[in-house]
């Protein structure tokens, strides 16, 4: 036998001889099986949720009636609100008195629409919000969306007209302008759409608006095409716009929620109301759009807060320019 062969087989015995007095030891635990990979957290499915449970989410801890601590105005000065909502009033006065309006109602910031501020701050001033009734969350499917988005583009190729509100609902709009923390209400308009079963009389809403606003500057009844439009212009003073003043075509006041606000120096509150009546009876209302903006006092927060906005910039260029001189080092050369 080659030498390499017998020491082949004393390696072989000598190995042999340690495992056996391996196994006579202490036994040692068996190795712990592997945990198995924690199962993925279920992704939650979207949950639908009643009308009611999605105003009650967005309007938070709202009280009604709300607090206003901006003083009401004065005793002879024109009636320039909307159900308690008025210029004047800070934004979140004016927030929590559209919603306490309708414990449906929910609010969203405006954020494509407002005055054009030349300001590098302008983007953190709050121009104002919309409110409107909220509606449920219903959960889609995929095929259901399709189909709507379908619909929408069918509508529109065909020009069909698209109610904006169903009867019962109203919606607002507030525009706002100031300091951002302090912005505070230059306009607001709201249109209602009524239910079926309480459409009002032209006659029974005019009668209604004339109690409330006083003598307008103009009554225009529906007639030729041309909607019923009644307005109470103002001067900045306060005085009642006749047809016999200069201002009388130009005081121009807005209804229409989706609308824009015209402001000037030499107008003053301006309230408009527009009455849209069903087309199957002309002597119903259908809609309701009811607005007041104060034209003057607009164009002066306006060029306050811009005014604001630019020495608010200038003091922070001079405060860097300040820290730069005193921490920063002067350049290698």
């Amino acid at each position: 036998m080659h030498t390499s062969n017998l020491h082949a087989l004393a390696t072989a015995a000598l190995t042999a001889s340690i495992l056996a007095l391996a196994g006579c030891g202490k036994s040692e635990p068996a190795p712990a099986a592997k945990a198995a990979p924690a199962a993925k957290a279920a992704v939650a499915e979207p949950q639908g949720a009643s009308a009611e449970d999605v105003a009650k989410q967005a309007r938070g801890d709202l009280s009604c009636p709300p607090k206003i601590a901006t003083p009401p105005r004065a005793a002879q000065a024109p009636v320039d609100d909307v159900l308690g909502v008025r210029p004047g009033l800070a934004y979140d006065e004016a927030r929590d008195a559209v919603l306490c309006a309708n414990p449906l109602l929910v609010t969203t910031d405006a954020t494509g629409r407002g005055f054009n501020l030349k300001a590098a701050q302008a983007r953190d001033v709050r121009q104002g919000f919309g409110a409107r009734l909220a509606e449920p969350r219903v959960v889609k499917t995929s095929k259901q969306i399709m189909k709507e988005l379908q619909d929408d583009a069918m509508a529109r190729g065909g020009n069909a007209v698209r109610e904006d509100l169903k009867p019962g609902q109203s919606k607002w709009f507030v525009s706002t302008m100031g300091l951002p923390g302090r912005e505070r209400v230059l306009a607001v308009a709201r249109e209602e759409r009524y239910a079926a079963d309480q459409t009002p009389t032209v006659e029974a809403v005019h009668v209604a608006l004339l109690k409330k606003y006083g003598t307008p500057t103009r009554d225009q009844p529906a007639s030729n095409g041309q909607l019923a439009v009644v307005r109470w212009a103002y001067d900045p003073l306060g005085r009642l716009i006749t047809e016999t003043s200069p201002l009388f075509n130009r005081c121009q006041g807005t209804s229409d929620p989706n609308g824009g606000a015209n402001l000037s120096p030499d107008c003053g509150i301006v309230v408009q109301a527009m009455l849209i009546p069903l087309k199957s009876n002309a002597e119903l209302v259908d809609r309701l759009q009811v607005g007041v903006v104060d034209q003057a006092g607009g164009w002066r927060l306006i060029n306050e807060t811009e005014q604001g906005l630019g020495a608010a910039d200038q003091q922070r260029r001079a405060q860097e320019v300040e820290k730069a001189a005193k921490n920063t080092k002067g350049p290698s050369l």
